[in-house]
């Protein structure tokens, strides 16, 4: 659905902020873009939105060219940037009307997709509101509602939450929800990243302009050879099940914490299988078996001290 090839974008003589960045989103997904400031996330999307030229490489989205093709993508993608400006002139029902026109939208369709978004957004009573008169919680529904008036195939969104308070990012999360349910692909960068790992399906990591690594957060961990933590709870006596565990290379640390034990796992994710295997054919009555997610943070940091090493 969106695919980038070797994408580079340089601000004159400096170092470029994207670096041949290459990634590939499929239909149907929410990709989170992550990385620090001045990483390269908003020239990507600016790219995509075909606000930006890239200096080389190609960027696509539902195989149309994001540069040969821009009035095309434009139809298929609804854009959130993370500097919002306010329109003083509107109240927020006309400002949805007017961003509606400008996709071609009129009469009863234009009428609908208004309705449409405000109850997505669940702006339905700030429909007289002047716009400058909303917080900044409602301005960041407001234009997710205008990025999504036209009902476009695909999503960009640049630090959406950036700014929100604790409960307008819980709604903010639910509308995400929302949408992928729908079948939306969506790309949306953050520096929050415990909140990208509620709802992306994969996750791409940006240092210095170069996609570093992407995939699913287990297929990231994964590749990284990250050490990860199971949570193993058996029935009965604990000690021939550490037994068994520390027989393993791959174990690198056991702790018992009464009838559950949490085992410290280097290596590939297939030892997670071997494990649990070795357990169960050793007679040990295995009540759960669970691996603990790794948070975005913790891919984050350890993606960034390999890469300033």
């Amino acid at each position: 659905m969106i695919e980038c090839h070797e994408l580079t974008h340089a601000y004159g003589t400096v170092e470029p902020a994207l670096n041949r960045l290459t990634l590939r989103v499929n239909e149907g997904d929410c990709f989170g873009l992550i990385g620090a400031n001045g990483a390269g996330k908003t020239t990507a999307l600016r790219i995509l939105s075909t606000l930006l030229v890239p200096t080389s490489g190609t960027a696509t989205i539902g195989a149309r060219d994001v540069v040969r093709d821009c009035l095309q993508v434009r139809q298929m993608i609804g854009y959130m940037p993370e500097s919002l400006p306010v329109f003083m002139e509107f109240t927020v029902g006309e400002f949805l009307s007017w961003a509606a026109a400008l996709h071609g939208l009129q009469g009863t369709q234009c009428a609908t997709r208004v309705d449409s978004v405000l109850a997505l957004t669940d702006m339905a009573g700030k429909r007289d509101a002047w716009c400058n008169s909303l917080s900044q919680g409602m301005r960041q529904r407001l234009f997710l509602a205008r990025a999504l008036v036209h009902d476009p195939a695909v999503l960009l969104q640049d630090e959406p939450s950036s700014g929100l308070d604790p409960a307008a990012r819980v709604e903010f999360r639910h509308i995400m929800r929302e949408l992928i349910a729908a079948g939306k692909t969506i790309i949306v960068s953050s520096h929050i990243l415990t909140e990208l790992s509620e709802f992306c399906t994969s996750v791409g990591i940006v240092e210095r302009g170069k996609l570093v690594v992407s995939g699913s957060i287990a297929d990231v961990l994964n590749s990284l050879g990250a050490i990860q933590e199971i949570d193993v709870e058996v029935v009965g006596d604990t000690a021939a099940a550490v037994q068994r565990l520390r027989r393993f290379t791959s174990v690198t640390k056991v702790v018992v914490n009464g009838a559950r034990i949490a085992v410290t796992v280097s290596g590939a994710r297939e030892q997670h299988a071997v494990l649990l295997k070795a357990l169960v054919e050793a007679g040990i009555p295995v009540a759960s078996f669970a691996v603990r997610r790794a948070t975005l943070e913790q891919i984050f940091m350890k993606v960034a001290a390999f890469e300033t090493n």
